[in-house]
């Protein structure tokens, strides 16, 4: 589990896999004991606000009001602590609309995704909007996005990848 001095490396992780207009990642520690899922999905929803008073997607999103947080916990798919890493540096890597492009090195995301991961601990639980069965995605945007989240129940860290087409 990360302590209280990992607070700021798993910060610092979550920035490198963040770039301009595409990734927004959020990292931190809960306020409130034993956070669970509805907890999480407030960081969600806080972080989709901050994308849409982005003035970059500001006028992609007019009048966007992010789901709530039950819609958020509804739209969430469990991740395998195994697919973490992978699933984050992906998220922060490999553009949704156009898969060939890159917005960071694949190792430089590897990198980060493993050490943010590795922070939260094997205890973590990990969610995205992706149906990983299916391959569907449960739209948090009106715009294709791509999120993660972790938790070890102290911390949590965030990736949302957002596209327009």
């Amino acid at each position: 589990m990360a302590s209280s001095g990992d607070s700021a490396e798993l910060e610092a992780g979550m920035a490198e896999l963040a770039t301009p207009m595409r990734v927004y990642v959020a990292a931190g520690r809960f306020t409130v004991p034993e956070p669970d899922l509805p907890e999480l999905a407030a960081r969600i929803r806080a972080l989709l606000a901050a994308v849409a008073a982005d003035e970059a997607w500001r006028r992609f999103l007019p009048g966007y009001t992010p789901p709530s947080v039950p819609e958020i916990c509804a739209a969430l798919e469990p991740v395998e602590a195994h697919d973490a890493a992978p699933f984050l540096a992906r998220v922060a890597a490999v553009d949704l609309v156009w898969p060939s492009h890159r917005h960071l090195p694949a190792e430089a995301a590897g990198r980060a995704a493993g050490r943010v991961v590795s922070l939260l601990g094997p205890e973590a639980s990990w969610w995205t909007n992706h149906d990983i069965g299916c391959g569907a995605v449960n739209g948090l945007t009106p715009l294709f996005d791509s999120l993660l989240a972790g938790t070890n129940g102290e911390h949590f860290a965030l990736a949302l990848q957002i596209a327009d087409d």
